[in-house]
């Protein structure tokens, strides 16, 4: 178990980036495929991912630099405050699934989550107008955990790995 996490530790930036990148690619795979549309707070835990795979891959090229190398613990940390920021806007989201509180007032649109064309060329020609996806409402869930749940666990993970990486100065 501790040579695994070694090995993710020792390229600690590379695998930061690669799971961003995963995780916006599974983002989108499920606008584009399943035809679920982000609303305003999916949209903001995504800009934490794109944030996230930034830090990454600049922190990769200035370690590779002479004096960038000390530098490690500064991108190793910096990532995981991004994936923290991930952390709260996800639990935000997540909380205004379940009721607890409120989503922000941008997405209380109690939309189906799905806009067709025909919705759209209806709004064009003023029939009807399109409600863009709420916030407090679950349009995939799987073992009871929504989207936005299953993020809050992910970003907790790459943060608290983030914050192992900078422990040890891996990567």
């Amino acid at each position: 178990m501790i040579r695994r996490l070694d090995a993710v530790l020792t390229r600690w930036r590379l695998t930061a980036f690669l799971s961003s990148a995963l995780m916006l690619a599974v983002a989108h795979g499920f606008e584009r495929i399943g035809g679920l549309a982000p609303c305003y707070l999916c949209l903001k835990q995504r800009e934490v991912y794109w944030v996230a795979m930034t830090v990454a891959l600049v922190g990769m090229l200035v370690v590779r630099t002479g004096p960038g190398a000390g530098l490690k613990r500064l991108f190793n940390a910096a990532l995981g405050l991004v994936f923290l920021v991930g952390v709260g806007i996800a639990a935000w989201h997540a909380g205004a699934e379940w009721g607890w509180w409120p989503g922000p007032s941008v997405c209380s649109g109690g939309g189906s989550g799905a806009v067709s064309a025909a919705d759209m060329m209806a709004a064009l020609n003023g029939e009807e107008r399109i409600a863009p996806p709420a916030c407090d409402k679950a349009l995939w869930s799987f073992l009871g955990l929504s989207m936005a749940g299953w993020n809050v666990l992910i970003s907790l993970k790459l943060a608290v790995l983030s914050f192992l990486a900078t422990r040890k100065a891996y990567g």
